[in-house]
């Protein structure tokens, strides 16, 4: 199926990219950046500029099967000012309009359109449980949703199928509110919001992602649908569990009032929430791979999918490491469901290291593409660290299609950086094994920075990386559940059992 897609670089369209592609769809996405979003998502994407849209959007959607529209402007992190509310607007009502008149000026117009909404569409809502067939709230959020779910809703005139995802908070690797939440519950510096009575309607990416391909082939959903997990909590369960999952206490709660006065009218976000229930997707037979907050949080803060750290050993003979003497090794072994020469293919495309990498870390190749992947060949990149840009060169020590592959920092924040990658066929599978042999700069002080901050981000990256290879090649969910289903003795067992709603 030929597929347009917008908001295909944020945050849950770079999870829905993967598996999309893994299906076998081809992807269209239009983007207002398209060097940035072919970086991003790969070689094998076509990319359709904003700025040509109003003028060659028919051409654009010509031959899509279906469209999916993500694009909006992130709604928490800036005060709501009058600029602030239009740039919202345009980003969702906008962009859903312009989608929409152009699909109108097909002859044959897309047969299905699933575009994003929001649980906010509903207000604040504290006491029942809140299907689809719920009315809409009257604040600024609600009337935001309404006009997008409206403006979408157009398409249904042209004989097309409409679906709009009234989405909760979105828990996942590499960014949304985790990104944000972890960080702080882990220097022990979180805490509950308010009175913490308020519900928070949450869905893990991955099943949000799976709901989103329901939608794409189930013809009996449409309309409205609540794509939020099977068990919403309040504001004070959702802290706590988080709180436990990241091994710290949660003491410190943000009173309502200094939220007012941080976030002004937009603080609503946080304080208000719903009692959001999935009836259409229960009802449609959809099956939540992670029902239970536990077993989410579990999923991606304590699960490392293998990826373990220690202290370098049995160093390879390296002209390179003659200069630069590794500390540490990380190491990570990998199925991948898909036959060796595909999987090598894939890595012959520095194209696509973007695929692989966390959106928080912001990856950008800024090397002429495309690249040819050889013996000596050099990629320059950036990325970011929290908010600090950092310039990145590495160059192929070795390149061995089918075998192996390593690449070494020359430039970039390691003293030391050498990564091999080798593959083995294993049937119809493949078995990767990531060998990363580094050291930080700066003596003791980098050190510290390891044990402190250094290596938890590398197991959250390399983590991210297989989560990312197996949306792409594929992954049983009998796999994904035992992830943490055979959790190790020390830390908790999740057995899908859900906590207390109060």
């Amino acid at each position: 199926m030929k597929i347009f897609m917008t908001g295909a670089t944020g945050f849950v369209g770079r999870s829905l990219s993967l598996q999309l592609q893994r299906d076998g769809h081809v992807l269209r996405v239009l983007t207002r950046s398209p060097e940035k979003a072919q970086a991003t998502l790969g070689r094998d994407v076509q990319v359709v500029s904003m700025n040509d849209f109003s003028t060659t959007g028919p051409n654009a959607l010509e031959g899509c099967e279906a469209v999916i529209n993500l694009a909006g402007e992130p709604v928490v992190g800036r005060r709501w000012s009058a600029a602030q509310k239009a740039r919202l607007w345009d980003s969702r009502v906008g962009i859903t309009q312009t989608l929409v008149g152009n699909i109108a000026r097909l002859a044959s117009p897309s047969p299905v359109l699933i575009s994003a909404s929001a649980v906010g569409y509903y207000g604040n809502r504290i006491d029942s449980e809140i299907d689809e067939t719920a009315n809409a709230g009257s604040d600024f959020l609600a009337d935001l949703c309404v006009a997008w779910e409206e403006a979408a809703l157009q398409a249904q005139a042209l004989g097309t199928r409409v679906v709009t995802l009234r989405t909760g908070i979105v828990l996942g690797q590499g960014g949304g509110a985790l990104a944000k939440l972890a960080p702080l519950f882990r220097m022990a510096v979180g805490g509950r919001i308010g009175d913490g009575k308020q519900f928070v309607p949450w869905i893990h990416i991955s099943d949000l992602v799976n709901a989103i391909e329901a939608a794409l082939h189930n013809e009996s959903i449409t309309g409205p649908v609540n794509t939020v997990g099977p068990t919403p909590l309040t504001n004070r369960t959702f802290t706590k569990a988080l709180a436990e999952a990241v091994h710290r206490p949660a003491v410190l709660p943000v009173p309502a009032p200094l939220l007012r006065l941080a976030m002004g009218e937009s603080a609503m976000t946080l304080l208000g929430g719903q009692r959001a229930v999935p009836a259409k997707l229960l009802a449609n037979k959809f099956e939540f791979q992670f029902p239970t907050l536990d077993a989410a949080l579990y999923d991606l803060l304590e699960d490392t999918m293998g990826c373990t750290i220690s202290k370098a050993k049995n160093i390879p003979d390296s002209s390179y490491m003659e200069v630069r003497r590794p500390i540490y090794e990380l190491r990570q072994e990998t199925v991948v469901h898909a036959p060796i020469n595909q999987v090598s293919a894939f890595f012959s495309q520095a194209e696509n290291l973007g695929l692989l990498t966390p959106p928080n870390v912001d990856f950008s190749i800024t090397s002429e593409t495309p690249i040819e992947m050889s013996k000596g060949a050099e990629i320059s990149y950036t990325i970011k660290i929290g908010k600090l840009p950092i310039s990145w060169k590495t160059r192929i020590e070795a390149w061995e299609p089918e075998k192996r592959f390593v690449d070494a920092q020359m430039k970039g924040p390691y003293r030391c950086w050498w990564h091999q990658h080798t593959f083995r066929a294993a049937g119809n599978r493949t078995i990767m094994e990531d060998r990363v042999l580094y050291a930080l700069p700066l003596g003791i002080l980098g050190r510290i920075a390891h044990r402190l901050k250094v290596s938890r981000m590398l197991l959250e990256i390399f983590t991210y990386r297989t989560r990312a290879i197996q949306l792409r090649f594929g992954s049983p969910n009998s796999q994904r559940q035992a992830s943490f289903s055979n959790a190790p003795s020390n830390k908790r067992t999740f057995n899908g059992t859900s906590r207390k709603t109060a």
